[in-house]
């Protein structure tokens, strides 16, 4: 049976994924964008193909497959379906293939079976382990396909999977983002209309498809601000490691998850600070010892401190073999917790100070990554090592203040009189 018979209708956005001749494809889109019923098309061409193979789609849960695909299916692919068992949610179009819907709370069923094509939709309520260890096996014997689709849920597999669909680096893979505006058929006006009765963040989530995790308001966006580099200042470099062990993973969906080692250098005057850069990523332990050499051969700080611990210690050698090998010298301090846990550490050295205007940031490319952070933290969903290697400044800066000469010398009194100041 042709495809022909199909009255196959795509929005503009839909027909741009429908075409697109990746292995695998991620959808990031809001709600009511039609990324169901794109999928849906997908379902019934694919088993409409004529090659091998099973084709699978899947939900958080099998009611949720059911409820969110069933009659979609039931309507689009009516030209060309035998038998429809809703019993196990099973369609047996006229040339013998069938369309399955699974729930991924029961991956059991899913086992021992080829497929050609597999969509997961709302992939972030599932397990990322039903598609790593179930789902990507089956599809190796005919090179099969997969379609990830859904609205965020914050930072978690979803995000990953769709950072590594839109970074170029797997030409397998390829990535969208849409909005409920991507929906020509959705009325803006209602659109607008739901905003003003949601709150901001859930609009974001809902309708714009942001990957935002919830802040909690402790850093407030009027807070922040932009400015050049004062004339009258001391630099000071702090620096949060991450571990060294986890490097090679760095292509993976995994390591996108780990935390950066984050290198802060801040210029420090009576005003307050200003930070003229942080340096971030995920590097061996022989780069992050360059980073952090670089770094203070070329800001030449009053002080340059890392958190006390294993990490300080396991990449201090390396700081020594460059100071030799080079001729260039410092020494290194050291930052501790200070017996608060991290949330207060932060909070005590950064809130009041972006309160009261004396934080100003440079304009960088770090930027974007630093304020999601500050925006977001503490929520667990996302990272916070940027802003916390700003908070060990803290700890290490130290600041001359001017003293005006005394109108009266009467009025002068020393704090310590054998110092005589």
């Amino acid at each position: 049976m042709s495809d022909a018979q199909l009255d196959v209708k795509l929005l503009p956005w839909q027909q741009e994924v429908f075409t697109s001749k990746k292995r695998f494809r991620v959808i990031v889109a809001g709600r009511r964008t039609g990324k169901s019923r794109e999928v849906a098309w997908e379902l019934i061409i694919s088993a409409l193909d004529g090659k091998p193979g099973k084709v699978f789609y899947i939900a958080p849960t099998q009611g949720q497959a059911k409820e969110i695909m069933w009659d979609t299916l039931l309507e689009l692919a009516a030209p060309v379906i035998q038998k429809a068992h809703i019993n196990d949610l099973k369609i047996k179009l006229v040339n013998g293939a069938t369309i399955s819907l699974k729930g991924a709370d029961r991956p059991e069923t899913m086992r021992g079976v080829s497929l050609k094509l597999v969509a997961l939709d709302e992939y972030a309520d599932m397990k990322s382990s039903v598609f790593e260890q179930i789902l990507r096996p089956a599809l190796a014997d005919n090179k099969g396909k997969a379609i990830f689709i859904g609205t965020p849920m914050g930072r978690n597999h979803f995000y990953d999977i769709y950072n590594y669909a839109i970074s170029g680096e797997d030409d397998d893979w390829q990535g969208w983002h849409f909005t409920s505006f991507d929906n020509p058929l959705l009325d803006p006006e209602e659109i607008e209309t739901a905003r003003k009765s949601m709150s901001s963040f859930s609009f974001k989530q809902e309708f714009m498809a942001s990957f935002a995790a919830q802040g909690s308001e402790i850093f407030k966006e009027e807070w922040v601000k932009y400015g050049k580099s004062p004339s009258i200042g001391d630099y000071y470099i702090s620096i949060d490691l991450a571990g060294f062990a986890d490097i090679a993973l760095a292509t993976t969906t995994r390591a996108k998850r780990l935390d950066n080692t984050a290198i802060s250098v801040v210029k420090v005057n009576e005003d307050g600070w200003f930070v003229e850069d942080i340096i971030y990523g995920r590097w061996g332990i022989k780069e992050t010892a360059e980073k952090i050499f670089n770094a203070t051969v070329k800001y030449r700080p009053i002080t340059v401190a890392i958190e006390k611990g294993a990490l300080k210690n396991a990449v201090q050698p390396y700081l020594w073999d460059l100071m030799k090998a080079r001729q260039t010298f410092f020494t290194i301090g050291e930052t501790t917790h200070g017996n608060k846990n991290k949330i207060d550490r932060i909070i005590w050295a950064l809130q009041g100070r972006f309160e009261n205007g004396q934080i100003t940031l440079k304009q960088a490319d770090w930027n974007d990554e630093f304020l999601d952070e500050l925006y977001q933290f503490p929520n667990k969903l996302t990272h916070d090592d940027l802003i916390d290697s700003l908070a060990y400044i803290d700890q290490i800066a130290k600041v001359a203040y001017h003293i005006d000469e005394f109108e009266d010398e009467d009025d002068y009194e020393p704090i310590d009189y054998e110092a005589g100041y």
